[in-house]
């Protein structure tokens, strides 16, 4: 087997949860990395550990500009990017009737918009390179939505989208896509960083499961986000990594599910919805 070659990584979001340990995970494989963060002074002790192989910047990934700054950076440091992560993100639950639509287009603005912001700052250099690749921290519910999860879902299958055309685009330039689809893990996901809609009495009646797991969840969520950090490393390390990439037992079991149940469908309506000919 050919040695290692040391990555350089650019990783938005690494003020904590997945982007902090997707760092730390690079960081231990031996690579560097551009860690990204709204306010950077919360990366001091990431940039402490890391010594040079770490460079911090500031990084609002809703401001093209700054994404741009941000990859002129890591060039100007480290020479090349080799893996780009857009992790930066919340969550948000509510009712679609709850939503209020500025709430909705600032979490669009995050997690779609803005991953495609760092997704187009980097391209040049990577088409240019021949090689690198973009991983697109998504969710489960990128793949199936449920109550009083339409915002977040609606980013995530936005973004998967985008990046399964992506894909498709930059292969010939030796560009691979990687969609990574964690279940629950035990980041900061139901705490501070969650978006609570305002409530409507009636919706309780669909809602109120989601609102109670949201809130009671922080602390409690069976995976482990630095083995899911190692396990995206490793895939990365594999000569033939896959498109999607399912992070934890509740998401496998839940897009298997999924995936049943819209194959079902399509074989059940499947004469009517062959019946479309002009006689």
């Amino acid at each position: 087997m050919p040695e290692r070659q040391e990555r350089v990584w650019l990783i938005t979001g690494c003020s904590a949860g997945f982007g902090r340990h997707l760092a730390q995970a690079a960081l231990e494989a031996g690579d560097r990395v551009v860690a990204t963060a709204r306010r950077p002074e919360t990366l001091a002790d990431l940039a402490a550990a890391g010594g040079d192989r770490v460079l911090t910047a500031a990084l609002d990934v809703t401001d093209p500009a700054a994404a741009d700054a941000a990859v002129a950076r890591a060039l100007a440091a480290f020479g090349r990017i080799d893996v780009v992560v857009n992790n930066a993100g919340h969550g948000s639950v509510g009712a679609v009737e709850e939503l209020d639509m500025a709430d909705l287009r600032a979490l669009m603005e995050v997690m779609f918009f803005g991953a495609v912001a760092v997704t187009k700052a980097v391209l040049p250099h990577l088409r240019e390179r021949g090689g690198g690749t973009i991983v697109q921290m998504s969710s489960m519910g990128g793949q199936l939505s449920m109550p009083g999860f339409g915002a977040y879902c609606a980013a995530k299958f936005a973004l998967e989208g985008l990046s399964e055309a992506l894909a498709a685009e930059v292969a010939p330039f030796g560009v691979r896509v990687l969609i990574v689809e964690p279940g629950a893990f035990r980041t900061e996901f139901g705490g501070h960083r969650m978006h609570r809609s305002r409530e409507i009495d009636a919706y309780r009646v669909s809602t109120a499961a989601t609102r109670a797991a949201v809130d009671g969840m922080d602390g409690t969520q069976p995976g482990d986000p630095a083995r899911a950090a190692r396990a995206i490393v490793e895939v990365l390390d594999s000569g033939d990594p896959p498109l999607r990439l399912a992070l934890g037992d509740d998401a496998v079991d839940a897009i298997r599910a999924h995936h049943r149940l819209l194959a079902d469908d399509l074989e059940r309506w499947e004469k009517l919805s062959r019946s479309m000919r002009l006689d």
